[in-house]
């Protein structure tokens, strides 16, 4: 039986991409192997290129996959294969780069290459490619969340952000090919599925009248899902109807993540995001009248060029009032090839490595100030593994609809079962618990009907 063996840099998006690989070769009757473990016939290497280190390490493994058998296939796919491919078809020892397109051919390729040994380069320009790449994933290696993507590239060009180029333009997967992958992700037995893509809140920006919004109504009605989350979504992207589904369909999680990237408008206008702070500030009080006790959590950019101490410190009170419910700090890097990385007064490592501690720090603060109201509260689990802090101790774990990651007495028998549990004891990066009951889909049907999409009382109370 022949082998093939993966090796994912980078995002949620970019093992999304690996799982589809492996599904065409499993269905061409191919083993997986562990890459580290075992020698393959076949190595792809999926690879990343959002900063400059994502393209060292990325050559630091095609190395190492050629290393462990010359012989073998090794194939570069991904980000830095599609915006460097004469630099890794360079490496002695690679027979294919195929970057972020034409993957369904990888195996016409593949066996090509068995044959005549002879190197191929198939990066094509993705500027000038408008099809969402069509690669279905009926199942995870992780039983709980599916994840289910549903749109490719993005159209901002950010000016810290070599993405667009990587990945090309925006654009959407038919919307009847999601729901019939839906349908088949609930059938394989999964509860809640996470809508993801490169810009997933750009979803319908290419199509005809139909949006983001349009598609989760659509999702709505598939029977037997119990929960729809979005993987990220921008501030812009949030209007009425949006607010409308969030607020009526009893599916979508009470969480959202919605980048903010920097909390002053002189940095947030260099980093040419679409939005104000004001205009941010805005939706984040749209949503919490639409989803009460809603979790919003974010990305933040540290020490892009040009900020200031004082630009900092007004960034930081911004996100100190809107209090999200967890931040993702991260200092900036110089990304070669974009604005930024050009631009005047670069700011000084120290200085960024301050300032991501103090941002740490109020992003722990923020996470325990969530949690702290829902003690007491009963939230739905699906727990999703073994307790990871203590395994083995009767301990499973898995995240509520607000994105409270509960940790409660259970067995594994509960994993991908939807659970009632109680909040008893609130922390930063998880919440204690105890199991009410576990709920059948009927009663799950049941109560969502009744309970609709409102948080408990005192949460209510608490987030206004």
């Amino acid at each position: 039986m022949p082998s093939v063996a993966f090796y994912t840099l980078g995002c949620k998006v970019n093992f999304y991409d690996t799982e589809a690989m492996w599904q065409l070769f499993k269905n061409d009757g191919y083993e997986q192997v562990d890459f580290e473990e075992r020698t393959a016939d076949v190595y792809i290497i999926n690879t990343c290129t959002v900063t400059n280190t994502g393209d060292k390490k990325s050559r630091q493994i095609i190395r190492r996959a050629i290393r462990r058998n010359p012989d073998a296939v090794v194939a570069v796919t991904g980000c830095y294969a599609q915006t460097s491919p004469a630099e890794i078809m360079e490496i002695p020892g690679v027979d294919l780069v195929i970057g972020t397109q034409d993957r369904d051919k990888l195996l016409g390729y593949v066996s090509q290459i068995q044959q005549d040994r002879q190197p191929v380069n198939a990066v094509r320009n993705i500027m000038k490619t408008r099809e969402f790449e069509e690669l279905d994933v009926p199942d995870f290696a992780e039983r709980t969340r599916a994840f289910l993507k549903i749109q490719e590239g993005c159209n901002n060009f950010c000016t810290f952000c070599i993405i667009p180029w990587s990945r090309g333009l925006s654009r959407s997967r038919d919307p009847k090919s999601v729901i019939a992958q839906a349908e088949q992700l609930v059938e394989a037995g999964y509860k809640e599925i996470v809508l993801t893509g490169i810009h997933t809140g750009g979803y319908g920006d290419d199509l005809e009248n139909y949006r983001l919004s349009d598609l989760l109504w659509d999702l709505d009605k598939v029977e037997g899902l119990e929960r729809i989350r979005i993987s990220s979504i921008e501030a812009s992207q949030i209007d009425e109807k949006m607010i409308d589904v969030l607020n009526r369909s009893t599916k979508m999680c009470r969480h959202l993540h919605i980048p903010l990237q920097a909390g002053e408008d002189a940095v947030l206008k260099r980093m040419r995001r679409k939005y104000t702070t004001a205009e941010f500030a805005e939706k984040v009080k749209m949503l919490h009248r639409a989803m009460p006790g809603v979790a919003i959590t974010t990305d933040v950019i540290v020490g892009f060029p040009g900020e200031t101490d004082e630009m900092f410190e007004e960034g930081y009170r911004f996100m100190q009032e809107i209090g999200f419910s967890e931040m993702h700090v991260f200092p900036y890097s110089k990304r070669t090839g974009t604005p930024a990385a050009r631009m005047e007064d670069q700011v000084d490592e120290e200085v960024k490595n301050e300032r991501v501690h103090k941002l740490i720090d109020l992003s722990e603060k923020m996470q325990l100030d969530y949690a702290k109201p829902w003690v007491g509260e009963v939230v739905d689990v699906i727990p999703e593994r073994d307790y990871k802090g203590a395994p083995g101790t009767g301990l499973v774990m898995g995240y509520s609809g607000n994105y409270l990651q509960v940790v409660f007495d259970g067995s594994e028998a509960l994993i991908g079962q939807l659970c009632r549990v109680k909040i008893t004891e609130a922390g930063v990066n998880e919440c204690r618990g105890q199991l009410v009951r576990v709920l059948e889909s009927d009663t799950a049907a049941a109560r969502h009907g009744l309970a609709g999409n409102a948080a408990p009382a005192e949460a209510v109370a608490k987030a206004q």
